[in-house]
């Protein structure tokens, strides 16, 4: 995930966002899930607050996930999702839907 600040403040979001991830993202396999759901919860709240969409919508099948007990190795595909929603240039309600697809593929398998 590659997040470059713009200079304007959603490019600097974006990339404190990314940041967040990285770190949760080296911690995750040693970590167990509800040490890192306030750290998703604190990602969505920043998200919603600047108008990234798909990453409040990514943010909540995480803490879904983190919820049901994934831990570990497992928390490593669903960072990477968000970061993708991060970096995603749509905001709009079809980019929701499709990145909730993507989730639900995953929640569900």
């Amino acid at each position: 995930m590659s997040v470059q600040g713009d200079g304007s403040g959603l490019g600097v979001v974006k990339a404190d966002l990314a940041a967040r991830i990285a770190a949760i993202d080296v911690r995750a396999p040693y970590t167990q899930a509800r040490e890192l759901a306030p750290e998703i919860d604190a990602i969505r709240v920043i998200a919603h607050r600047n108008g990234l969409n798909p990453v409040v919508t990514v943010a909540h099948f995480v803490d879904s996930a983190l919820s049901r007990g994934e831990h570990g190795a497992l928390v490593h595909g669903w960072l990477s999702i968000l970061g993708d929603a991060i970096v995603s240039e749509r905001q709009d309600v079809q980019a929701c839907h499709a990145f909730a697809a993507a989730c639900s593929v995953r929640l569900a398998g």
